[in-house]
């Protein structure tokens, strides 16, 4: 009797042992710098806005938060290194609708899968989207954009994130409901591609409006649809993409961040709080409004949900534009 409580009272102390450091770590979390990967380039909406978030959420960590570019591909460069990173909490992932929800349908082979290789944490928020023009180029309307891309077959080009990305699919939705030749141009982000149109090298952009902005208000770039449920206040003139006969293709880009897949719960926990505080923050919010995104917090849990259900409309999108699959 008393050798057999020795023995559980020694399996229980010898548990306690082998237990306590990960326990302790999560206690302790953070101790050192945090890295965020952000699969984009420098100065596009998305990284303007995460690195507005950082002061504050060092404040809330105890600890810098060093943003880590790693734009190409249609966010594959990015997420495979996020996904590959340790299991620490130490690398967080600024993950997106291409990373996430469309790359499985549009690669055949993809070195990361979104399903297993990630912890959700917090979806962030959505991007309200621009289509513009060059204010050289002789559109002022979808309409107009339809009749001049079919009256020169060879002479638009899109600017887009790469083969696989929601850019690429709209243009090939476009080409196939209208029966046009447009091609799309890979950049690495919204900044490029911003310039990009701007100089005239490609002819047709869609980004987040806080790309655009200040070229639309300046004269150099022109906008003749908006993607969102309802027109921009500060374009009320420029109609929706509904509006503007283009409804039938149904995606909205939306931002969020995850941590490679084993991360502990209570490291979890600890993150979410520190990103639902800061962008919960007044001040926040109207860093985020004047880049046009809109906030779409969620629950680590509800996250999973949101994912499934998204790659879920994903495949469908992609089954709709009739994308055949890259190598």
């Amino acid at each position: 009797m008393h050798s057999t409580i020795r023995r559980a009272g020694f399996v229980l102390a010898l548990t306690a042992c082998v237990l306590s450091p990960a326990v302790q770590a999560q206690d302790d979390y953070p101790t050192r710098p945090v890295k965020l990967i952000v699969p984009i380039a420098p100065g596009s909406v998305t990284d303007v806005v995460l690195r507005a978030a950082t002061p504050a959420l060092a404040q809330q960590l105890g600890q810098p938060i060093v943003v880590e570019n790693r734009p190409g591909a249609s966010g594959i460069v990015g997420a495979e290194a996020c996904a590959k990173a340790p299991a620490d909490g130490y690398t967080l992932c600024a993950v997106y609708h291409a990373t996430m929800s469309f790359n499985p349908f549009m690669f055949e082979k993809l070195p990361y899968d979104p399903a297993r290789d990630f912890t959700p944490i917090n979806r962030l928020f959505y991007v309200t989207e621009g289509l513009v023009v060059p204010a050289a180029l002789p559109v002022r309307s979808v309409a107009e954009l339809r009749a001049y891309a079919k009256a020169h077959p060879d002479a638009v080009n899109f600017g887009t994130l790469g083969s696989g990305s929601l850019q690429e699919l709209l243009v090939a939705w476009l080409n196939r409901e209208w029966g046009t030749r447009m091609v799309g141009v890979p950049y690495k982000g919204g900044g490029p591609i911003a310039n990009a149109v701007t100089a005239g090298e490609i002819q047709l952009a869609q980004m987040g409006l806080g790309n655009f902005i200040g070229l639309i208000q300046s004269g150099q770039l022109r906008a003749i649809a908006v993607a969102g449920g309802q027109r921009s206040p500060q374009l009320p003139d420029v109609p929706t993409m509904a509006e503007s006969g283009l409804g039938g293709f149904p995606s909205r880009p939306w931002w969020g961040i995850a941590a490679p897949a084993g991360t502990p719960s209570g490291i979890v926990a600890r993150i979410h709080r520190a990103f639902t505080a800061v962008f919960q923050d007044p001040k926040m919010v109207e860093v985020m409004q004047t880049r046009y995104v809109e906030s779409a917090l969620d629950t680590p849990e509800q996250f999973v949900r949101f994912l499934a259900q998204d790659r879920q409309a994903a495949g469908m999108l992609v089954e709709l534009a009739r994308v055949p699959k890259q190598p």
